[in-house]
């Protein structure tokens, strides 16, 4: 049992003079008449004064006991069941990264947030909260119908730091978990624009502030043997024209310690500036900007990201021809590795299970174009096949990628792909079409090896990763492991905070990358502002009418006592 205001059971000391009342007594001295008419003036004062004595209507007084504690039950608002009386608000917690902006007393608009979210949880005397957080993915804080204490506790720990993003998929989840007739509370940092579509039910409440602010928009890193090649955009959305950009650089293999480089930049009024910086023998560099309204988004963390070299393997059985123009080739390509060994991509000839295929068999058959090619298709990026003479024999097994009327020239099998070519009769290696489609056969093998590649992205992005079957992974960054289901190419979701992601197979690191907090929406301070905007829709949920919600069974004892004693007293 509980009370919503105890200060109501003081309606018991009512029982008190009851009690009494019934215990004092007024006693009259027996008068003897003659006659009935000499009754109607009998002496009203009593010869005898006040005595206490044992009554005899026990049953009467017990049913005015019962409507004095009835009636102090329901003025105290007693609660028999916390889940039969639970009162639930559900709140909805801008997940964007400008939340975490200072304003200018210094307090970020996530701690107002906090704040304004507890002061609502006690104005609603919510029992049950539920805690949602905005974002490109919506995700629970707390709950659903989670203890107050702990809901506000889990947003005490919560961080904004998500992309700009759409919120209406958020407000209508929400509101499916309050209820019917129930608000959602909506706490952020602007006012919605005029022609955004809100929920009826939502109370939309912003506490953002106005601001100037300096950001890094793009940040790239490129290593090429010993040398590191930093690339950085800079924005200015209001505040000075110059900043001071400064890069420091862990020592890497064979360094005994870090460098670091500044340089002041001129920002224009609109656009980004771009800065460069080079590094030898860097280990991750670190990117930092003045601190002003929005630290974070002026920083940046950039981890080696060389370009990984691809071991290409020739097999045995491929013709003078092929195996010239190929070696001729991987001379050249940069990043490449010649030779067997673990991982590496296969050339050989038609017929074998080589990854890569040359060479043409049966009935052969030179073409001089139209050549059709599958637009979009990453192999053919760039490939121009004006002014090539083709020959080529049977059709090879997969699906077609290059065409000359029904004769199939390249074709792709379950990642294996077969070039049907007779090099002896062909030109092909001799025009700017060969090194550029064995370019795109050598990127799409880089892209095919285990890990991430891409080493750093921005808020948003999905998460390209590559895995290996067989093998169990996990994804290891700032909220924690989850695990990675699939193998070969795989898109995850664009992680919801930034950090450094680690991909483990079996326990053991295998690659990391960097998502950077960078995002220009997010970054433009200059029109966040605060505002409310109440609920277009009225609370119709018992428990939102105030004195009404309280218990009904008390009343119903009063009466019945009452009843029952006006019984009593009249029948005897």
């Amino acid at each position: 049992m509980s009370f919503g205001f105890p200060w109501g059971l003081l309606a018991m000391g009512a029982l008190v003079p009851l009690a009494a009342a019934y215990f004092l007594r007024r006693r009259q001295k027996p008068v003897t008449v003659s006659a009935l008419f000499l009754w109607r003036t009998p002496r009203p004062r009593a010869e005898a004064g006040p005595r206490f004595e044992r009554f005899t209507r026990e049953a009467s007084l017990l049913l005015e006991a019962l409507a004095v504690v009835a009636a102090a039950l329901f003025l105290a608002d007693v609660r028999w069941s916390e889940d039969t009386r639970a009162r639930h608000v559900v709140l909805v917690v801008d997940g964007s990264l400008s939340l975490s902006a200072r304003g200018a007393d210094g307090v970020t608009v996530l701690e107002r947030v906090r704040r304004e979210a507890a002061k609502r949880v006690e104005e609603e005397r919510a029992t049950r909260v539920t805690l949602l957080a905005s974002g490109s993915v919506p995700r629970v804080v707390a709950g659903p119908e989670a203890e107050p204490s702990k809901a506000l506790g889990a947003l005490e720990s919560f961080q904004a730091l998500g992309p700009d993003h759409d919120v209406t998929a958020t407000l209508l989840w929400a509101q499916e978990l309050a209820g019917p007739g129930r608000h959602v509370h909506f706490l952020t940092d602007v006012m919605p624009v005029e022609e955004a579509v809100v929920p009826p039910a939502v109370r939309w409440t912003a506490l953002g502030e106005a601001g100037d602010n300096a950001a890094l928009v793009s940040a790239q890193r490129r290593d090429e043997g010993t040398t590191a090649t930093v690339t950085l955009r800079v924005a200015r959305f209001g505040g000075p024209e110059t900043v001071e950009v400064r890069v420091r650089a862990q020592p890497g293999p064979g360094a005994r310690e870090g460098t670091e480089q500044r340089e002041e930049v001129r920002l224009p009024a609109e656009g980004a500036a771009t800065v460069r910086f080079t590094f030898e023998n860097a280990g991750d560099v670190e990117v930092m900007l003045p601190r002003d309204a929005l630290p974070e988004d002026g920083q940046a963390r950039l981890v080696h990201s060389a370009v990984r070299p691809v071991r290409v393997a020739l097999a045995e059985g491929l013709d003078a021809q092929a195996r010239q123009a190929l070696e001729r080739f991987l001379a050249v390509a940069p990043e490449v590795e010649t030779g067997p060994g673990e991982g590496a991509l296969l050339i050989g000839p038609r017929g074998t299970d080589a990854r890569v295929t040359v060479g043409a068999g049966g009935t052969l058959r030179t073409f001089l174009g139209p050549f059709f090619s599958e637009k979009g298709h990453p192999l053919l990026d760039d490939v121009q096949l004006a002014g090539v003479r083709w020959t080529a024999g049977d059709n090879p097994a997969g699906r077609a990628l290059v065409t000359a009327g029904d004769a199939v020239l390249l074709s792709e099998e379950e990642g294996r792909v077969h070039l049907n070519l007779e090099l002896s009769r062909s030109n092909l290696q001799r025009t700017p079409a060969w090194p550029v489609l064995l370019g795109n056969m050598l990127r799409e093998a880089r892209r095919a090896r285990e890990g991430f590649p891409r080493r750093q992205l921005t808020l948003g992005e999905p998460l390209p990763v590559v895995t290996e079957p067989g093998a169990r992974y996990t994804l290891e960054g700032p909220l924690g492991e989850r695990p990675v289901f699939g193998a070969g190419a795989l898109s995850l979701p664009a992680p919801l905070v930034p950090g450094r992601y680690t991909l483990e197979r079996d326990g053991e690191p295998v690659d990391v990358t960097e998502v950077l907090a960078l995002d220009a929406r997010e970054s433009e301070l200059r029109g966040r502002s605060s505002g409310e905007r109440e609920a277009e829709a009225e609370e119709t949920g018992e428990s939102s009418q105030g004195a009404s919600d309280r218990a009904r069974w008390p009343l119903w004892v009063l009466l019945g006592a009452l009843l029952a004693d006006f019984y009593v007293t009249r029948r005897r």
